[in-house]
């Protein structure tokens, strides 16, 4: 009777959830599978803290499947760690219901389609990790609700269009990683909000035009990484303003200029490349540069 009271603790909402969680990934096929007749809380990556379901880790697990859309139902979630599985299909618009959810690990996943409006209401988020997937279309404007992030990792996805201004509310933002995906547009001057940015990761894109003076704000920053995108003109006149870089990676762009004689500007420099090793074409537009 002990362990039928323990099981009854979690409620039957949040078991409902993970049971079709379960079923929809194809449980049984997961290389640390679940008892479901035995107790929540002793379920492989299950922590139950006061009777709620608090985090899910259950990366290098074999998951197969997509999320069913009453997962968003794990309402007191503060951790999922999904790494490195094989998930499908689109993120749910349910999990605008994690409110206390701090850190979202999908990472190396087969995710796709595009990242719901919904994502917003994750106010709680700190880490956001779902590099390595196969994610599409725009990054929403709702992504700009998210004030306590600081980590934003979506690299190597298919996603598109430009970096939204309204991440300039991220005022938290510690790095942007969003290399090798198919972004396009301007660097948005707006990216002088972030006074916390240390790195910033934009290589393998299709972002074009003229580095924004603004960027010279970010005095904080230690990786600028913009290489294999359209970037032309010469960079801004107060770039040693950014006197804390250790990685400053140009190559592949067309920008202008004495490129050579700038590593000695930075004196934390570690990694710094300037080199047009391919022929890639250059996206011709009618802007005049920014002074």
């Amino acid at each position: 009777m002990a362990s039928l009271f323990t099981f009854a603790n979690v409620s039957p909402k949040e078991k409902a959830a993970l049971v079709a969680f379960y079923k929809s990934t194809h449980g049984e096929s997961w290389t640390n599978t679940w008892q479901l007749d035995k107790p929540v809380e002793e379920w492989f990556g299950v922590v139950v803290e006061n009777d709620k379901v608090t985090q899910l880790n259950l990366s290098f697990n074999k998951i197969k499947g997509e999320l069913p859309e009453n997962f968003g139902d794990l309402i007191h979630l503060t951790q999922i760690n999904f790494f490195r599985n094989q998930i499908s299909g689109k993120l749910p618009n349910s999990i605008s219901n994690f409110k206390a959810l701090v850190t979202l690990n999908m990472a190396f996943n087969e995710i796709s389609g595009a990242l719901p409006d919904s994502i917003g209401g994750l106010e709680s988020l700190v880490t956001l990790q779902l590099f390595m997937n196969r994610i599409e279309g725009k990054i929403p404007v709702s992504i700009g609700q998210l004030k306590n992030l600081e980590h934003l990792e979506l690299y190597n996805n298919n996603i598109t269009g430009e970096l939204p201004t309204s991440l300039k509310n991220l005022t938290k933002l510690k790095s942007i990683l969003v290399s090798s995906n198919k972004f396009s547009g301007k660097l948005p001057s707006e990216i002088s909000y972030l006074k916390n940015l240390k790195v910033l990761s934009l290589f393998d894109n299709n972002f074009f035009g003229t580095l924004p003076n603004s960027i010279c704000d970010l005095t904080g920053l230690e990786e600028l990484v913009l290489s294999n995108n359209a970037f032309y003109g010469n960079l801004p006149t107060n770039i040693a303003a950014l006197s804390k870089l250790k990685v400053l990676m140009l190559g592949n762009n067309a920008f202008k200029g004495e490129l050579v004689k700038l590593e000695a500007k930075f004196p934390n420099m570690q990694q710094f490349d300037i080199i047009n090793s391919d022929n890639q074409g250059t996206i011709v537009t009618l802007d005049e540069e920014e002074d």
